[in-house]
C-alpha cells in the first residue's frame, strides 16, 4: 500500500479541494441582428429570434 512521504501541507490541500467551487465562465457570442452579447444556442427574450428565426411573438 501507498504511502506518503511528507504530509500534505494546509494550503496545498485547501487549493486543490477550493477548485470546484469556481464559477464557470460564461460564453457570450455577438447577436448578428442587434449586435449585443448573448448567451448561445438561446433564444433571444428581447427579439424572440433563434438562429435567425422567429420564435417567440415578443410584445
Amino acid at each position: 500500500m501507498a504511502v506518503p512521504k511528507r504530509k500534505t501541507s494546509k494550503a496545498r490541500r485547501d487549493k486543490r479541494r477550493a477548485s470546484s467551487y469556481r464559477l464557470p465562465k460564461v460564453a457570450l457570442v455577438r447577436d448578428p441582428e442587434t449586435n449585443e452579447l448573448v448567451v448561445p444556442h438561446r433564444v433571444n427574450p428581447d427579439t424572440g429570434m433563434y438562429k435567425g428565426r422567429k420564435v417567440l411573438d415578443v410584445e
